[in-house]
């Protein structure tokens, strides 16, 4: 059996949560003993990962031929709004292109209920199924050695704590939260992984950025590696985000056993739980003394756990899934 990932628009997702999920796709088929590939095939089911104008293009003429499209929804109106300049007020239009471009799917996949609610409640008439975007646990996984890595790399003493994030600069990833969390403990590191042209975000995003800490360093974006290293050697990953579909970035951080420590909202609902997997707060306030508990050791460890809720979102069992997803498609 062959499976046709689309990767048209590869290039401009590529550092994103999109192009990382279209990634995983490959190594969940590969899992199941499903060739992914990308060729066009006349016969082939194909998936579509964004809503750009060509993959439009490519479920129309993918129907036109006979063939089952697959669309992934990765993106709400939810997500779309606190992102880049003007998206709050463009979120509404976003919403209607969404609804349109899901609907060319024979079924439509988001990565959790909380997303398929969402979905479900835009109008969209096809069957959508909440599937995990999965996580490489084989390559994610506590490493003492990475850690070691990550340490070194950023001349970091041993006993230096240090709090990690990952995302675009945008401000519904939380970070002017970050930012002020930082100001609060100056005797920790923070460290923020992944970028955004400065052109694309509002001013607050600017302005907090320009007027960071000391104790804070933007990396920018790194490899995959680098990025396993630093969770493996950080003593917390902070995800203050108040909007996401899954957050692939939660699901490395728990692999990795690194303590995390997120923004309680819905999308987590269901699969993480406030002090078993991860630790949750919902104000500034709230997040400092959750950090400072953590970092001091008051709050235990919560890394079995999370290890566990890892492997029951790996690759392998994401794309045991997904082949029965294919299966009530007909395909097989």
């Amino acid at each position: 059996m062959r499976v046709q990932i689309y990767n048209g628009s590869m290039r401009l997702v590529a550092k994103s949560g999109v192009g990382q999920a279209m990634l995983h796709q490959k190594k969940m088929l590969g899992c199941v003993g499903i060739e992914a590939t990308d060729d066009w095939d006349n016969r082939a089911p194909i998936h579509l990962n964004t809503v750009f104008p060509d993959a439009v293009l490519t479920a129309v003429a993918a129907k036109m031929r006979g063939r089952k499209v697959i669309y992934y929804g990765h993106s709400t109106e939810e997500d779309f709004k606190g992102s880049f300049i003007g998206s709050t007020m463009l979120a509404p239009l976003f919403r209607r292109w969404i609804t349109f471009c899901y609907g060319l799917g024979d079924v439509v996949i988001t990565p959790t209920e909380y997303s398929r609610r969402l979905l479900v409640g835009y109008g969209i008439k096809k069957p959508v199924y909440s599937l995990t975007n999965g996580i490489d646990t084989s390559f994610f996984c506590p490493s003492a050695e990475a850690g070691k890595r990550f340490r070194d790399r950023y001349h970091l003493a041993a006993d230096q704590k240090v709090v990690i994030s990952v995302g675009h600069f945008i401000q519904r990833k939380g970070l002017p939260e970050f930012v002020e969390l930082a100001r609060k403990m100056p005797d920790v590191r923070f460290f923020w992984f992944g970028e955004t042209p400065l052109s694309m975000v509002p001013e607050v995003i600017r302005e907090s950025i320009r007027t960071a800490p000391e104790n804070v360093t933007f990396a920018g974006f790194v490899s995959q590696g680098e990025l396993r290293d630093a969770y493996c050697g950080a003593d917390l990953f902070a995800f203050l985000s108040s909007e996401e579909t899954e957050g692939i970035v939660v699901l490395e951080a728990l692999a990795c056993g690194v303590p995390v420590l997120v923004r309680n909202i819905p999308v987590y609902a269901g699969w993480l739980k406030d002090g078993e997997q991860v630790y949750m707060a919902d104000d500034e306030d709230a997040f400092y003394h959750r950090t400072a508990a953590i970092l001091s050791g008051e709050l235990p460890k919560l890394t079995d756990a999370a290890l566990r809720t890892a492997e029951s979102r790996s690759m392998t069992a994401a794309g045991q899934k997904l082949r029965g997803i294919y299966q009530r498609l007909g395909i097989d």
